[in-house]
């Protein structure tokens, strides 16, 4: 297998072994032990063992917890209710799964509570074991294949979810710097809107993807395996910088008065330009663990710009312009000036996280 494949989908085929571990080991230990199904301990290690290790955290508690949830109801209702003819086994097994669904739809945490019920009715038709004993063989099973998947997500190549975390702001960081110099000329020529409507939607769904692999670095913290900081504010300076870039982009639909053009638009064109290197130094910041890049080159930028709108007003050039076009130049000033004060934030969170160690990242480099 070549190199660069491996280096490419490094955390994949990690995600692989792990995987392959986790099911393996689930199945000796089952037979070592005695269990009389072993299938379900080994498919509850494949299920639970997820891409980093916060998220198997949360799927073996959801888990866990439907399955305990599922086996003590079906296993009471198998054994009070009785079911020696076809259709009160029927009955049985509708009253079984049709609180549990109900349940499993109003919170997804008891997913899993609708599928134990089928198997903890069903199974003694196999097993010839009692409901009882059926619904406790569940409940260790899930406990073996839960307590395989954590300790092979800990042990065998683990990503943390935190590392997953900065990897996906890092991301947002590159996405939008890619897209800003096209934002950026709607400034100074005709734009498409659906494609600016196309670029903010993607910085969107960007975001998405932080926030939910965030939830699965809060499960990671639970376990004290990464005494980190909270991605909260990073998160929240993220979400200003995409909302600002919102308003950044409605101004672009329309191009500058022409009589602007040849003394803003530069300048425009210069802070975009030094947005996007910030942008990107704030990206490898976080990949590496490294300090966020100075803010000298960023600043000159946006001071250029409001000094020019300030020696436009003096001169009493925007006078001669139309009321909607000065409202134009002072609504893209205003939120500017907000997006200048939220990339000095983005680098300030940066900061935040190189600040202090890295723990555990050496398996992470695995």
């Amino acid at each position: 297998m070549p190199l660069s494949f491996i280096q490419r989908y490094r955390m994949q085929l990690g995600f692989c072994l792990r995987v392959t571990v986790a099911a393996l080991s689930a199945l000796t230990l089952g037979r070592l032990l005695g269990f009389p199904m072993v299938l379900w301990a080994v498919l509850t290690a494949v299920i639970l063992t997820q891409m980093s290790v916060g998220k198997s955290v949360k799927a073996t508690i959801d888990y866990s917890l439907g399955t305990l949830g599922g086996a003590i109801y079906a296993g009471l209702i198998a054994v009070f209710v009785s079911h020696l003819s076809d259709a009160a086994f029927a009955a049985v097994l509708a009253i079984a799964i049709t609180p549990l669904a109900l349940l499993a739809a109003m919170s997804p945490r008891f997913a899993a509570a609708p599928s134990t019920a089928v198997i903890v009715v069903l199974a003694p038709t196999l097993t010839h074991a009692t409901s009882l004993a059926s619904a406790a063989d569940r409940v260790l099973e899930v406990a073996l294949g839960g307590s395989v998947a954590l300790a092979v997500s800990l042990l065998v190549f683990p990503t943390r979810a935190r590392k997953l975390v900065k990897d996906r702001a890092a991301d947002m960081l590159e996405l939008i710097a890619d897209i800003l110099p096209d934002l950026f000329l709607g400034f100074t020529q005709k734009s498409d809107e659906d494609a600016i409507r196309a670029l903010q939607r993607s910085v969107g769904a960007a975001f998405s993807k932080l926030d939910s692999i965030r939830a699965e670095a809060r499960h990671e913290q639970m376990t004290l395996l990464a005494a980190e900081p909270d991605f909260d504010p990073l998160r929240h300076s993220l979400l200003r910088l995409r909302h600002d870039l919102v308003m950044i982009g409605r101004a672009a639909t329309a191009p500058l008065p022409e009589a602007l053009q040849g003394r803003v638009g530069p300048l425009l064109a210069r802070v975009a330009n030094a947005a996007v290197e910030h942008l990107r130094k704030c990206a490898t910041a976080l990949r590496t663990g490294g300090a966020p890049p100075a803010l000298e080159k960023l600043d000159e930028a946006f001071d250029a710009f409001a000094g020019e709108i300030a020696m436009l007003r003096r001169d009493g050039l925007l006078r001669e312009l139309s009321v909607e076009a000065v409202e134009y130049v002072f609504a893209l000033s205003f939120a500017l000036e907000q997006w200048r004060r939220d990339l000095q934030d983005v680098a300030r969170r940066v900061s935040e996280q190189a600040d202090r160690p890295m723990r555990h990242e050496n398996n992470d480099k695995s």
